[in-house]
């Protein structure tokens, strides 16, 4: 009681309640990352039935919510339009600098298309003679995962005024000014991988695991009730010192 009554003291009003603030505050970003965590878990639940569902026809009814379909195996059928095929650079295979090309595949109709990324080369074949090496003649069907555009910027005015061959990132909306069709706006990662011939392609890694909230959440309680027995201990060494003298 003697402890208790002496958190509130004329001495250690103050400290007392800026250890509970501290300690309100922690054990608050405790509670958000048990919150994360829920997230997380409830995202990787949908991400899991999207991997596991049919492949969606992206020449079929799309859903609204674009973000929704990242990482949807997608299949699409048609021809690729290789004098509209553009290269995304600064793309490296195990240390090796290069590009990945990203080719329309225009869909039955011809007023439709989709961006496909169709694998990485070498920098050395990027030009003309190279490029044709790794045209496909005819219809074709593609299957992979979706991946959502890669904004440059929010502002329509930042893409490029001319035509461009060359991007550093897959801008649907930008890359769309430049075509003579309309885009899908997402493009798809070809599969399957393919290490042995060029391109090279390596789908992207899929993470269903819980990330480090759980943990985090743990060590923000574990400070919070730290600080509060620390300050405790340190009032009631005090109190102790001063009777004994």
């Amino acid at each position: 009681m003697d402890l208790l009554r002496a958190l509130f003291t004329r001495r250690w009003w103050w400290a007392t309640l800026l250890v509970v603030v501290m300690m309100g505050v922690m054990a608050r970003l405790g509670f958000w990352q048990l919150d994360r965590l829920q997230e997380r878990r409830e995202a990787n639940a949908a991400l899991a039935v999207s991997l596991a569902a049919t492949p969606l026809d992206v020449a079929g009814e799309l859903p609204q919510d674009v973000e929704s379909l990242k990482d949807r195996l997608a299949v699409a059928s048609g021809t690729f339009d290789f004098e509209q095929q553009l290269v995304l650079l600064v793309q490296n295979w195990q240390s090796s600098s290069g590009v990945h090309l990203i080719t329309p595949l225009v869909l039955p109709g011809g007023d439709t298309a989709v961006l496909v990324d169709r694998g990485w080369i070498p920098d050395d074949q990027v030009n003309p003679q190279g490029l044709a090496r790794y045209e496909v003649a005819g219809p074709t069907t593609v299957e992979g995962p979706i991946a959502l555009s890669q904004v440059i910027s929010r502002n329509p005015n930042a893409a490029p005024e001319d035509p461009q061959s060359e991007w550093y990132r897959v801008d649907v909306a930008a890359i769309q000014q430049q075509l003579p069709y309309q885009l899908l706006p997402f493009y798809i990662i070809q599969g399957p991988e393919s290490r042995d011939t060029l391109p090279y392609r390596s789908l992207p890694p899929v993470d269903l695991s819980e990330g480090p909230h759980l943990s985090y959440a743990f060590q923000w309680f574990i400070f919070s009730v730290g600080l509060g027995v620390g300050y405790l201990a340190l009032v009631h060494k005090t109190l102790q010192k001063s009777r004994e003298k």
